[in-house]
């Protein structure tokens, strides 16, 4: 196991971000910057044994700076949306940036995605990784309460990534973090042909603005059941109105089982290669994106990136929690602590 830091550049508001790569003894190894949480870069090796970046993404931190489309960042207060920016607590309304059309998106304007966080890398003798810090100041984005939130990265030897969550508060506040990697197990081309496999019975359908309805709705009989291992692309061009709202795959599944518990969300092969991504979770929910509103732009090494180059597994509470009092709460109470664990577990066949 290996654990190395180095200087990744300015952040333009004052502050100097690090790049901290952790490998393991498998070939695995994964690069991520204090500034906003970022993954860089995730080295995996194929059926032959060759290793390839599985994870899109830039060069150089201005480039994430400058025009990044959440490219494997820390998301949060609150990832996913809120419509119409609003929402109530204990009797208080509260205003949030209507920063995705009339709805609130992935923390605001300037969420834990833009900030730079305190970082404390570790080793043991099965893993490598780094615990990143951030105090969040009550108002912060439109947000009640001082947040500390922390989030720890670890790479161990049996070729697992694992994002464990933590914060408490000082007010009664709302919270949902997630990770926004985008994968290509190939490294290159479209997602289009790796196969999905969901576990998730039913999904919340949104409305034409990607707000959820209120509605739990079963994955029967729709071009969202991935109950078996799908290609991404093979229905996603259907006449069917989630994936018309959403341009194609941009929807929250509600993974089987109990919340709190860590089990399986979704399993990716890639045909090609060979690579595989398994997805535990204690979340609730998964939103499965296909990367639909990529738009193309130049990334790690001229790498060409457009739409559909990439998808993301975001493990989540569901989105509009705050005003779908149905939905798994997502208030966090002083005395609490929040806790939740995602594992990102790299394989062949």
């Amino acid at each position: 196991m290996n654990l190395q830091q180095q200087p990744y550049g300015a952040t333009g508001g004052g502050g100097y971000a690090d790049l901290f790569t952790l490998t393991n003894n498998q070939g695995i190894s994964v690069a991520l910057t204090n500034y906003g949480g970022i993954i860089t870069t995730l080295h995996t090796p194929d059926r032959d044994g060759k290793t390839g970046d599985i994870v899109l993404g830039f060069d150089k931190l201005e480039e994430y700076i400058e025009h990044s489309p959440f490219f494997g960042c820390l998301v949060g207060r609150f990832g996913n949306r809120i419509a119409n920016g609003k929402f109530t607590l204990k009797g208080k309304a509260y205003e949030l940036a209507q920063n995705n059309g009339q709805n609130h998106l992935h923390g605001g304007k300037v969420g834990f995605d833009k900030v730079l966080w305190a970082a404390e890398p570790f080793s043991t003798p099965t893993s490598v990784g780094v615990k990143l810090s951030y105090i969040s100041e009550d108002g912060e984005e439109g947000y009640p309460g001082n947040l500390a939130v922390t989030v720890v990265y670890t790479l161990t030897d049996e070729n697992e990534f694992q994002l464990d969550y933590g914060a408490t508060t000082d007010q009664t506040t709302i919270l949902n973090l997630t990770n926004h990697t985008y994968f290509n197990l190939a490294g290159q081309g479209d997602i289009l042909d790796h196969l999905m496999q969901l576990n998730a019975d039913a999904f919340t359908p949104m409305d034409e603005t990607l707000i959820p309805t209120g509605e739990v709705r079963s994955v029967d009989g729709t071009p969202l059941d991935f109950r078996t291992p799908t290609a991404i692309g093979a229905r996603i061009a259907q006449q069917d109105e989630q994936l018309k709202f959403g341009l194609g795959y941009d929807q929250n599944f509600v993974v089987n089982g109990t919340p709190g518990e860590l089990r399986r969300a979704a399993f990716v092969s890639e045909p090609t290669s060979g690579r595989t991504l398994e997805v535990l979770t204690t979340q609730p929910g998964v939103q499965f994106y296909s990367g639909n509103m990529l738009k193309p732009l130049t990334g790690k090494g001229g790498a060409h990136y457009d739409r559909r180059d990439g998808f993301c597994l975001e493990t989540q509470h569901y989105p509009d929690s705050p005003n779908q009092p149905t939905f798994p709460s997502a208030v966090l109470e002083p005395g609490e602590r929040y806790a939740e664990t995602t594992v990102w577990k790299f394989g062949v066949e």
